[in-house]
């Protein structure tokens, strides 16, 4: 029998993301299994992209762990996320998670969505229609 071929980590974090996460858990007022990322459908472009406490893991889940971080994946985000790096930036203004997406396809003007194109499933991300 074939050995199966390793799976690609989803997502990976940044320092400043896993510090940012690390950070709001500590402080957060109920136990914290990790943080859910996933997306829906909406906003201009459309879709966006989600963040949540998770108090516990879902049989579903696709877990990555990443610089002591525990990330939770909804199963229907996965090939929508496969190779983004999430990361935590702050501005004169602003402070947000971004996502650098290979995935992403367009953003709108504002910020808050994105157009996406979901991946091969090999790693690689689909050709843009």
């Amino acid at each position: 029998m074939a050995n199966a071929r390793p799976r690609p980590q989803v997502m990976r974090l940044t320092d400043a993301a896993a510090s940012r996460i690390r950070e709001i858990m500590a402080n957060a007022e109920m136990p914290v299994a990790g943080v859910r990322v996933g997306v829906k459908n909406g906003g201009c472009a459309g879709m966006a992209y989600t963040m949540e406490f998770a108090v516990a893991a879902q049989a579903t889940d696709e877990v990555v762990e990443d610089k002591g971080v525990r990330i939770l994946i909804d199963p229907k985000a996965v090939l929508f996320l496969l190779g983004t790096e999430m990361d935590f930036k702050t501005e004169k203004l602003s402070a947000q998670f971004v996502f650098n997406n290979p995935n992403q396809t367009s953003a709108c003007g504002c910020g808050e969505s994105v157009e996406l194109t979901p991946a091969s499933g090999d790693g690689a991300p689909a050709a843009a229609h």
